[in-house]
């Protein structure tokens, strides 16, 4: 990771949920309190009006647990993914742009890169590296189980149960794309080509 350059002063941290990919807040860093982030895993600032360090969530509880910490290019602005425990703003709101921090497609992006760190750092016990162990022909199979389970539970009335399988399918697929090296946003890109296509048709 690069280094930040705190001789430039306070340095802005932007935070945003790793999951959404929507930005919560901002707030300030010095060195220590950039220190004590990395060091406790929850974003801890320095509040420029009380001139003293403190960690986000320790009145509150809603505490922001850090996943990823990354440095821009000039080394003077910080860029933290975390997981929000509640809300984000004092005023009760999810972000301090009082926007709604939905999962959406997020959560998929996320699932996607767990199983893309599965497969680089095996884990022992782990139903995801079971699968690649097996290889890309089990995989395309258990692809092709949970597509057939899919159409059946679409013929019943359990939506409950349709939903399972449904997840249960996506979950696959994306094992598949990750053995093929292909991500999600490469398919999407697929669709959105051809949403594109027949408009201008």
């Amino acid at each position: 990771m690069r280094q930040a350059d705190f001789s430039k002063g306070l340095l802005p941290a932007i935070i945003q949920d790793a999951v959404t990919g929507q930005v919560l807040m901002l707030g300030y860093m010095n060195e220590e309190s950039f220190q004590q982030t990395q060091a406790s895993g929850k974003v801890t600032f320095f509040s420029r009006s009380r001139n003293t360090i403190w960690t986000k969530g320790e009145t509150s509880g809603h505490f922001l647990l850090v996943e990823k910490i990354q440095i821009d290019c000039d080394a003077d602005t910080i860029l933290i993914q975390a997981i929000p425990e509640g809300p984000t703003c004092h005023e009760g709101t999810d972000t301090c742009w009082a926007n709604d921090n939905k999962d959406e497609f997020g959560f998929l992006h996320y699932l996607e890169r767990l199983i893309l760190d599965r497969k680089s750092n095996p884990q022992e016990g782990s139903y995801t590296n079971h699968l690649f162990n097996k290889g890309i022909n089990r995989i395309a199979q258990k692809v092709g189980e949970e597509a057939i389970e899919v159409v059946i539970e679409a013929k019943d009335n359990n939506d409950e149960l349709f939903k399972g399988e449904a997840a249960d399918l996506l979950f696959h697929l994306l094992v598949l794309l990750a053995e093929k090296n292909i991500t999600l946003n490469e398919v999407v890109d697929v669709l959105k080509n051809r949403h594109s296509l027949k408009s201008n048709k």
